[in-house]
């Protein structure tokens, strides 16, 4: 279909209908987006329409492939890395909890791809909080992936990774709520990982996210959203029910996660406040550190279930979460806090170029760990 001219008005046209775009279709039309071909009043509208009648599967997998056909794609990533990362949008401003997990992962010997941006609905993204740890974006692909091969770990900040993206931003700047552009971020990770725990801010995308994925390729995929008193959260919380879609072996499954199935209290969202960029440094830097408390929690619930999603730790049992595996993965989470394995993944980053990290273990260290 040439979407050129009038072509394009015939796509606005049906999408001004609430008539759905096939993939292809999709695909096409966020080619030309990517390259600046489509002028801003149709975009705005384009993008209008789609959040009014709602992006289906088709459509969020043909954008997902034209903004990975633009991206650029780091080099030689190992083949099991992961990604963990949430959309952003829900509103909470919470401190940085999948940035943290990341460093446990790592410590762990979990090669992390961790997708990243700066922020959107808080006061200090993943890219915010890591630049005030010291951890600049890098913009050398060859160095990242030698981080993420050698160190387990790599920050892959979204502006050098999608450039076309920059033909799109000022319109969603100007719309000021959320599109489909929400969704594409974490779905288009530069590693092309296979594994990933994507934390959404709308619970009724949990199970088109996964089916996106599932259908471009993808090993395992959990969705994640949790229910607070304050709000839907892009991450698992202790503060209510996680809801959870998942490809995983094969299947699709739906999941219920609570915190007392990890032997961890709940708190209140509050409780994990977050603030500027320096605040929420320090506040990272202090649990990777040993500091108890809510934020540490949520984090050893979250790195629990990635620990499933990479792989090395599994947490289900006839398609059911287990809570004394669930429990077991905690352990291993805090292992890695309280032994500096995490820490250490942290000073590694900050170190930069040509500091390979000491602490990168093997995958098998998960399961010779000794914890139970």
């Amino acid at each position: 279909m040439d979407m050129q001219s009038g072509r394009l008005k015939q796509v606005m046209t049906r999408l001004a209908e609430g008539r759905r775009l096939t993939g292809e279709e999709t695909e096409k039309l966020f080619t030309l987006i990517m390259r600046g071909e489509v002028p801003p009043e149709q975009l705005a509208a384009i993008l209008m329409a789609l959040r009014l009648r709602g992006e289906t599967v088709d459509e969020l997998s043909g954008a997902v492939r034209a903004v990975r056909a633009c991206m650029t794609i780091l080099p030689d990533p190992p083949e099991d890395a992961m990604d963990v990362c949430g959309t952003g949008g829900d509103g909470l401003g919470t401190l940085n909890v999948s940035t943290a997990v990341a460093f446990v992962l790592a410590g762990l010997g979990v090669p992390v791809a961790k997708h990243g941006n700066r922020a959107l609905s808080s006061r200090a993204g993943a890219t915010d909080t890591l630049m005030a740890l010291g951890i600049e974006p890098c913009h050398d692909l060859d160095e990242q992936s030698r981080r993420l091969r050698e160190g387990r770990l790599a920050f892959l900040a979204a502006p050098l990774h999608h450039p076309a993206m920059r033909h799109a931003a000022p319109v969603r700047g100007a719309l000021g709520f959320r599109t489909i552009f929400n969704l594409i971020g974490p779905l288009c990770n530069p590693a092309q990982v296979r594994r990933q725990m994507i934390g959404l801010y709308d619970a009724r995308w949990l199970r088109p996210v996964v089916e996106t994925l599932a259908t471009l390729g993808a090993e395992r995929v959990w969705a994640v959203h949790g229910e607070t008193d304050l709000g839907g959260s892009d991450e698992i919380t202790l503060a209510g029910l996680s809801h959870i879609q998942a490809w995983d072996d094969g299947r699709f499954l739906e999941l219920i996660l609570t915190p007392d199935m990890a032997g961890l209290p709940h708190r209140p969202i509050a409780a994990i406040a977050g603030g500027d960029p320096a605040h929420n440094a320090s506040k990272l830097l202090d649990m990777l550190s040993g500091q108890a408390g809510a934020y540490r929690d949520t984090v050893l619930l979250n790195s629990a279930v990635a620990l499933h999603v990479s792989g090395q730790s599994p947490i289900l049992e006839n398609a059911l979460i287990v809570p004394t595996l669930l429990r077991r993965n905690v352990e291993l989470a805090a292992h890695a806090i309280d032994t500096g394995l995490a820490l250490s993944a942290l000073v590694h980053a900050q170190q930069g170029p040509h500091h390979p990290a000491e602490t990168a273990h093997s995958p098998h260290m998960i399961q010779t760990s000794g914890l139970s």
